[in-house]
């Protein structure tokens, strides 16, 4: 899977994650947009960040081969957001997630980002569905979904939170 990566777009280097960048995982964890429309990872030190990439990006390119890649500036060089496929028990499909630091919200490059990961899913690990989901209220979201070319199928909740979610697939088309 290394191999392929890392994707580049006109702005954006997306790569796989490390240890390395457990500090930039502390800022986006402890995000107050992240933890209302996310989770709260718990992580509150740059030790339980590093914890949470282990277990979770790291963990999955090795049991997946895929999971969030770290989504860099080419301009400034620096770690933005995250973007990538992610395996769930409760789904069918891998889907699409995405976070970004405040400063660079409503600049596009959420977009950018998913539209080279979503071409990643179809060319490289031949995903005919993905789906995606997000609260209720989080309209930024919905959109870019929709723009993608996700469409809304139904209301789920997560095995450990019981608050509804709005499902989206994407289907490969015909």
């Amino acid at each position: 899977m290394a191999g392929m990566l890392p994707l580049d777009t006109d702005r954006l280097a997306i790569r796989l994650l490390t240890l390395d960048d457990a500090p930039f995982t502390l800022r986006l964890l402890l995000d107050p947009d992240y933890i209302a429309f996310i989770a709260d990872r718990g992580a509150r030190t740059v030790e339980q960040a590093g914890q949470y990439l282990l277990s979770g990006p790291i963990e999955s390119y090795r049991v997946n081969g895929h999971g969030l890649f770290g989504v860099e500036s080419k301009e400034t060089g620096d770690l933005i957001g995250m973007c990538g496929l992610l395996k769930r028990d409760f789904l069918d499909a891998p889907d699409l997630g995405y976070a970004f630091l405040p400063d660079y919200r409503g600049q596009g490059y959420a977009m950018e980002a998913a539209r080279a990961v979503m071409t990643y899913g179809r060319e490289k690990l031949s995903l005919s569905v993905v789906t995606a989901f997000t609260t209720p209220g989080n309209r930024a979201s919905i959109r870019l979904l929709e723009k993608l070319g996700f469409t809304y199928s139904r209301v789920i909740q997560m095995p450990s939170d019981p608050a509804d979610l709005h499902l989206f697939q994407w289907i490969r088309p015909a």
